[in-house]
């Protein structure tokens, strides 16, 4: 592990002045509400400029849907359902198509369709899918209760019509890691006095953004440096560094990122986002409690994310053998039934 690494402490709120938030620097893509259905061209209308507010109109939206179709007390269900819905992408080209197929989604449809999602990040990063089973886990259940169903199809239609893709879905990671959607909606589920107990407290965005200005110049961020955070969270702080990393012309591709929580629905939180918004190959989530482990906890998530990707390989090898052999046994079948029948 290289000596030169960022360490990124919890701060108290600076007394300096916010700087300009990133999202104003870069702006973004056309509008595609003039070529919208007349039933989806209010979304991009209602939606605040700052990315941030509007993750938190997302999440304020998440939790009135949940709780009025009285989902039940399991946040990890409507936290993974929106981390699902992060995770997809949607081309500029197709305006609101992808939005308007899961708008028609039915409940019994929407586990499968969260499940390929999830597998399909599986392939490329297994460490981080099986870092965020608590987002997914639910979604597995072959016999899943029709009522919990119905909130989730309440809280997908209720993200996707406020706006979550014009956040999440960009093929440019700049755009994805804009904000993080995550962060206010597992704070907002969190009962008040489970925060206390878990001594849980997200940094604002604008303090993380702020720290990050301060914390990171284009001399001082050199190739393979470890950035570090040991209390993670859903991975804020990251963000802000990675932005940060962007607006000076890096990428955060050819960085080391080490993120660690002892809460791992926080840390499931950190996995997903690390996908979304693209750190790159070499970012490690965690679940641990950094200050019990002499290292961090660094050693033990790399050696689980070594196993994650052992694990993915036999599997994918398992799949390969029974595809060929399948293969084989159509072949056979196929000159079989050509042959001439015995006298």
């Amino acid at each position: 592990m290289p000596d030169d690494d960022i360490f990124l402490p919890r701060a108290a709120t600076p007394a300096a002045a916010r700087p300009a938030p990133s999202w104003a620097k870069k702006a973004p893509p056309k509008s595609k509400a003039a070529v919208r259905p007349a039933k989806t061209t209010w979304r991009k209308a209602f939606a605040p400029r700052d990315p941030h507010d509007h993750a938190r109109k997302i999440a304020e939206n998440v939790m009135d849907a949940w709780y009025q179709s009285h989902g039940g007390s399991s946040i990890d269900v409507p936290l993974g359902t929106v981390a699902a819905l992060a995770l997809l992408r949607q081309p500029p080209d197709t305006g609101t198509g992808l939005a308007d197929w899961i708008l028609g989604r039915q409940p019994h449809e929407l586990p499968q369709f969260f499940k390929e999602i999830y597998l399909g990040h599986w392939i490329e990063r297994p460490d981080l899918i099986d870092r965020a089973v608590r987002l997914h886990d639910w979604a597995w259940n072959p016999d899943p209760d029709p009522h919990q169903l119905r909130a989730v199809q309440a809280v997908t239609q209720r993200a996707v019509n406020q706006g979550l893709l014009d956040l999440t879905g960009h093929d440019d990671p700049y755009m994805r890691a804009e904000t993080d959607v995550l962060s206010p909606l597992l704070t907002g589920l969190r009962h008040k006095s489970d925060k206390k107990w878990r001594g849980e407290y997200h940094t604002p965005p604008c303090v993380t953004d702020l720290l990050a200005r301060m914390l990171v110049d284009k001399d001082f961020a050199q190739p393979d440096m470890a950035i570090r955070e040991p209390a993670v969270g859903s991975g804020t702080m990251l963000r802000s560094v990675a932005q940060r990393l962007r607006d000076l012309g890096l990428n955060p591709h050819d960085y080391l990122w080490y993120g660690n929580d002892v809460d791992a629905l926080a840390a499931a939180c950190a996995a997903v986002n690390t996908i979304v918004w693209d750190l790159g190959p070499r970012a490690y989530i965690g679940c641990a409690d950094s200050l019990a482990l002499e290292d961090g906890g660094y050693a033990k998530t790399l050696a689980e994310a070594k196993d994650s990707f052992e694990q993915r390989d036999k599997y994918l090898d398992t799949a390969t053998t029974i595809a060929a052999h399948r293969r084989a046994f159509r072949l056979v079948d196929k000159l079989t039934a050509n042959e001439p029948a015995a006298v």
